[in-house]
C-alpha cells in the first residue's frame, strides 16, 4: 500500500536522558563495553531482540520503562560516565597531532571501500574485507587520523543464509529499515536532502547520502533506493555483491565516481584517497576529469597529481576473484566520458590492462588502481610476494622482487573483539593502556604476571557462553528447518562446555578446504569420541550464492555431522555474522585455518581470536606465516605448496589428525594438582603478549600513515600549488624521459678488479653513459653484484648508488661506485639506469630501466 505522504516519528525522551541519543548516534559504543552494557541495562531482552541497535532501542523502549530508569541512580550515573568519558575521547591529543599534525596540517585522507563491517545491528558488510575496513576507520579514530569513509548503503545487505533439509544452504534478503539505525540523512546548507548523480546509458541516476559517526570520523554511503530513481536504478544499492556483472559495474561507478562527487558537493577535498581493493578504482578517474576541469591542465598532468595521492590495497591472491569488464561493456558505459578526458579509446581501456597492447584484453579494475596509485600493497608478506607474481607483466622491464606492489599486513581493531571478560582482565593486570595503545610492548609484556588461574577462568567462563549460545542457535535453526521434535530435543545436549571446543568459521569457498577435517571420518570419530580427552567442533559460514562448490562443501559438512558417533560433536551454525563471530572468536580453544596456500590473502578472524587468548591452528599462509612460533600455536605443514592437489589434501589432512593425537589434545588434558593446564596456558600467555601489540588495526593504521598516508598528502599538496605549477613540469619531464630513454647507452665499465679479489676489500666500478638530451641528475645508476648460482645468476643482489665523477662530454658521463665482497665465491656484477626524480615516488613506477 503506497502512503500519500512519509514522516519521521522520533524518539520520546525524557530530557535527563538526552545523552543516550548522542551515544547510541556514535559507533563509538560499539567498541565501549560500559556503554554497551549502559543500553543493556535499560532493557536487557530489548536489548538482545533488536540486535543490540541502540537507535531501535530507544525508540521502542516502553514510556513506562524510561521513566524507571531515569529515576534509577545507578544508570544515570553509569550514563554520565560513559558520556563524560565519550566527550573526553573525542578531545583528547592523539597519536596523529603528536606525530604529524604540525608537519602536514591540512592533512586529510578519504578511505573507499565496497563494505564495511561495523556491529551488528548495521548489516551492511559481507565479511573479512568488510570487517578490515570497519576496523581500519575505527583505530583511525583513536589514532585521530583524519580519514573519511565512503561506501555504499544496502537495502538488503548481504543474505541470511538458512539450510534445507539435505543441508544446501539457501538465501534470503530482510530489508533493512535505515531510520531506526544509527545513521542519519545528509542534508545541504538550506536543510534540504543531499543528493549526487551519476550517468549511465539509460539515463541520469540519483543517490542520496547517509553518514555514521565512527568516533572523531564520519562515513558517507551512498544509496539509490529513493523514489526520485526510475525502478532500474533503485535497485543498485539492493544487495552488497549481488546481481550480474551490469549490476557491479552500476555499483562501481557509484562507489568510485559517485563518491569523489559527494565530498566535493559536501565540502570535503582529502589529498590522500585509498582503494580498498579494485571496486572503487573509478574514483581516479572521476579525480583525474575534476583536477583537468578545475586547473585546466591536460590528461597526464591531473594523472601525476591523482596517481602521487592515491593507495591501493589489493586484497585478492587469484585472477579469478578481481572484476574485468569486456571492452564492449567499457564503451557502453563510458564512451562519452574517454571524450572528457581528451585521450582515445584505446588510452582509455590500456589504463586496465596489463597488456595496453591487448585490444582483446578486458578492463581490470586492480589494474587501473595498480596504473593510478603511487603505493600498492598486498595484506600480508606472503600475499604481497603472490601480488608481485601476478602483475608483472604491468612492469615487464623490472625484476619480479623489485616490482612495486609491498605489503602492509592486516590487523584488527581490539577493542571491538576481545570480550568484555578478557578486556576486564587486561585492564586489571596491564592496565587500561594495553588495549588503548596496542603496539606499546612493553605493556604487553606484564602478561607473563597474569595469574594463570584467572586467565584460565576467563576463558572457561566464555567456552561455557559459546555452548549456551550454540545450543539455542542451533535448536531455532532445527525448528527453522521442521526437523523433527526428538531432534529439536537433542540440540540441547549436544556439545560439553568442558571440553576441548575448536572453531572453524569463514567464507566457505573450495580453496578454504572446510571439509579436509573429514577425509579420515574413523580417524576423526576417534579423536572426537574419546571418554577421557573429548574433542569438539563449532563450524560456520556462508558460500556466495553463486558458488555452488562452496555450497556443496556446507552439504558434505552437514551430512557428515549428522553420524550418529558426530551428532553432539560438531555443530553447524547458521548465518555467520558479527554477533556469532564474538561468541566463536571469544569462547573456543583453538581457531582452525585449512586455506590451500597461498590462497589466504591475509586472514583476520585468526587475530581476533589471538586478543582472547585462543591459539591458533593453521597452514602457514596469510598472516599466520608472521605469527607463527612453536610457543603459541600449531602450524599444519612447513609452508610447502604442491603440484597435485589431491596429494597435499592428504598430506594436509592426515598432518590435522596427527597434531590433534600428539600435541594439541595432550596439551590441553595436561592438568596439574591444581586443575590447570599449564603448558596450554602458556602458549594463551605467548599469544597475547607476542601476536597482539602486532596484529592490530592501530599498528596497521600508523604503518599506513607512516609510509604512504603522509608521503601521498606532501606531494599532493606540491603538485597542486601555484595552479599545478609543478605538476607542469614534472609532467613534462617523464613525457621528455620518455621520448628520449631509447637513446641512453653504456657504452663501457672498467673496475679495479685484480685476477684474485680478497673478501671485504673495495674495488672501485665505472661505467660511461651517453644520456644523449638527458641530464645525469634525470638518471639513477647502480651497480648490482653478488653470488652467481649455478646458471650464473646474481643472488641476493648488493645494490650500490653509481655517482658521476665527471662532467658531460663526448663518449658520455662516467659514473663511479665502489663493491666489497662479504664472502668467498663466485661473483658477477652489472649496471642499470632507471629514471629519478624528486616527484617520483619510486624509481620503477615508469617502468624504464637499461641494463649493461
Amino acid at each position: 500500500m503506497k502512503p500519500a505522504r512519509t514522516f519521521y516519528v522520533s524518539p520520546s525522551l525524557p530530557k535527563a536522558l538526552f545523552p543516550l541519543q548522542e551515544l547510541a548516534y556514535n559507533l563509538r559504543w560499539s567498541w565501549n563495553h560500559e556503554t554497551i552494557d549502559l543500553f543493556r541495562r535499560t532493557d536487557r531482552d530489548l536489548w538482545e531482540k533488536l540486535y543490540q541497535n541502540p537507535v531501535k532501542l530507544l525508540g521502542t523502549i516502553k514510556q513506562e520503562r524510561l521513566q524507571e530508569v531515569v529515576e534509577d541512580e545507578s544508570i544515570i550515573n553509569q550514563m554520565v560516565r560513559c558520556y563524560d568519558d565519550f566527550r573526553q575521547y573525542l578531545t583528547d591529543r592523539t597519536w596523529f597531532e603528536a606525530k604529524h599534525k604540525e608537519n602536514d596540517p591540512g592533512f586529510s585522507a578519504a578511505y573507499f571501500s565496497m563494505e564495511f563491517g561495523l556491529t551488528e545491528c548495521l548489516p551492511v558488510y559481507s565479511g573479512g574485507l568488510g570487517l578490515l575496513a570497519g576496523d581500519h576507520l575505527k583505530s583511525a579514530s583513536d589514532l585521530g587520523v583524519p580519514l573519511i569513509g565512503v561506501g555504499l548503503l544496502y537495502t538488503e545487505g548481504y543474505f541470511t543464509q538458512y539450510l534445507n533439509l539435505d543441508g544446501w544452504q539457501q538465501e534470503k534478503y530482510i530489508d533493512n529499515d535505515f531510520y531506526t539505525m544509527p545513521l542519519t540523512r545528509v542534508e545541504d546548507a538550506e536543510g534540504k536532502p543531499f543528493f549526487i548523480h551519476v550517468e549511465y546509458p539509460d539515463g541520469w541516476c540519483s543517490a542520496a547520502v547517509w553518514k555514521i559517526d565512527i568516533g572523531r570520523n564520519v562515513l558517507y554511503l551512498l544509496d539509490t533506493n529513493i523514489p526520485e530513481n526510475q525502478p532500474a536504478f533503485r535497485g543498485i544499492t539492493a544487495q552488497l555483491y549481488g546481481g550480474d556483472l551490469d549490476m557491479r559495474m552500476r555499483q562501481e561507478i557509484l562507489l568510485g565516481m559517485g563518491g569523489i562527487r559527494m565530498l566535493f558537493g559536501l565540502g570535503h577535498h582529502p589529498n590522500v584517497y585509498h582503494m580498498n581493493e579494485g571496486h572503487s578504482a573509478f574514483l581516479a578517474l572521476e579525480r583525474i576529469r575534476m583536477y583537468m576541469q578545475e586547473h585546466g591542465i591536460t590528461f597526464a598532468e591531473a594523472r601525476s597529481v591523482v596517481r602521487a595521492s592515491n593507495v591501493f590495497t589489493t586484497h585478492t591472491p587469484v585472477p579469478a576473484g578481481i572484476d574485468v569488464f569486456p571492452p564492449d561493456m567499457m564503451d557502453r558505459y563510458f564512451a562519452n566520458y574517454y571524450k572528457s578526458l581528451g585521450i582515445t579509446r584505446d588510452r582509455f581501456l590500456a589504463l586496465g590492462r596489463k597488456n595496453h597492447t591487448d585490444a582483446g584484453e578486458g578492463f581490470c579494475m586492480a589494474v587501473l588502481a595498480t596504473r593510478l596509485a603511487a603505493f600498492i600493497n598486498g595484506v600480508s608478506e606472503l600475499h604481497g610476494e603472490v601480488s608481485r607474481k601476478m602483475w608483472r607483466e604491468i612492469w615487464p622491464a623490472v625484476p619480479l622482487e623489485e616490482i612495486p606492489i609491498t605489503h602492509v599486513t592486516n590487523g584488527v581493531h581490539l577493542y571491538s573483539w576481545a570480550s568484555k571478560e578478557m578486556t576486564d582482565l587486561l585492564n586489571r593486570y596491564l592496565g587500561p593502556r594495553a588495549l588503548r595503545e596496542p603496539t606499546n610492548q612493553d605493556i604487553w609484556n606484564r602478561v607473563d604476571g597474569l595469574p594463570a588461574e584467572e586467565l584460565w577462568r576467563t576463558h572457561e567462563r566464555r567456552r561455557e557462553r559459546l555452548v549456551a549460545f550454540s545450543r539455542k542457535r542451533l535448536r531455532q535453526q532445527l525448528i527453522g528447518r521442521g526437523a523433527p521434535p526428538v531432534e529439536i530435543e537433542r540440540a540441547d545436549e549436544v556439545l560439553n562446555p568442558e571440553a576441548l571446543t575448536i572453531g572453524f568459521a569463514r567464507r566457505f569457498a573450495t580453496y578454504k578446504r572446510a571439509t579436509l577435517l573429514f577425509r579420515d571420518v574413523d580417524r576423526l570419530v576417534r579423536i572426537l569420541n574419546d571418554k577421557e580427552r573429548p574433542v569438539q567442533f563449532i563450524m560456520a559460514g556462508k558460500a556466495h550464492p553463486r558458488d555452488g562448490g562452496g555450497k556443496d562443501l556446507i552439504r558434505q559438512l552437514i551430512h557428515s555431522a549428522r553420524r550418529p558417533e558426530l551428532r553432539n560433536r560438531i555443530v553447524f551454525l547458521e548465518n555467520y555474522d558479527i554477533h556469532m563471530a564474538r561468541y566463536l572468536i571469544q569462547g573456543v580453544d583453538i581457531w582452525l585455518n585449512t586455506p590451500r596456500r597461498p590462497m589466504e590473502a591475509s586472514g583476520t578472524s585468526g587475530m581476533k581470536a589471538c586478543v582472547n587468548a585462543v591459539l591458533n591452528f593453521s597452514i602457514l599462509d596469510g598472516w599466520w606465516c608472521e605469527g607463527y612460533s612453536v610457543d603459541n600455536g600449531w602450524a599444519i605443514g612447513h609452508g610447502e605448496v604442491y603440484a597435485d592437489e589431491e596429494l597435499q589434501d592428504q598430506v594436509e589432512s592426515d598432518a590435522i589428525y596427527e597434531l590433534l593425537e600428539n600435541e594439541i589434545v595432550p596439551a590441553f588434558y595436561d592438568r596439574g594438582a591444581d586443575g590447570l593446564p599449564r603448558r596450554w596456558i602458556e602458549k594463551m600467555k605467548n599469544t597475547l603478549k607476542n601476536l597482539c601489540p602486532v596484529f592490530n588495526t592501530d599498528r596497521m593504521v600508523k604503518e599506513y600513515t607512516n609510509r604512504f598516508y603522509i608521503n601521498c598528502s606532501q606531494r599532493h599538496d606540491s603538485l597542486t600549488a601555484d595552479n599545478c605549477k609543478l605538476t607542469r613540469e614534472f609532467t613534462a619531464w617523464k613525457q621528455f624521459i620518455r621520448a628520449n630513454w631509447d637513446k641512453i647507452r653504456i657504452s663501457g665499465i672498467d673496475s679495479q678488479l685484480p685476477e684474485q679479489p680478497i673478501v671485504h676489500e673495495h674495488y672501485s666500478v665505472t661505467a660511461r653513459i651517453e644520456l644523449g638530451e638527458l641530464n645525469a641528475s634525470d638518471v639513477y645508476v647502480e651497480l648490482i653484484y653478488g653470488v652467481l648460482d649455478a646458471e650464473g645468476q646474481i643472488t641476493e643482489p648488493h645494490k650500490v648508488k653509481m655517482e658521476p665523477v665527471g662532467d658531460k662530454k663526448k663518449g658520455g658521463v662516467a659514473f663511479g661506485a665502489e663493491l666489497a665482497c662479504e664472502t668467498s665465491g663466485r661473483y658477477g656484477y652489472t649496471v642499470r639506469i632507471m629514471p629519478t626524480h624528486p616527484q617520483l615516488s619510486d624509481p620503477f613506477k615508469m617502468g624504464l630501466m637499461h641494463w649493461a
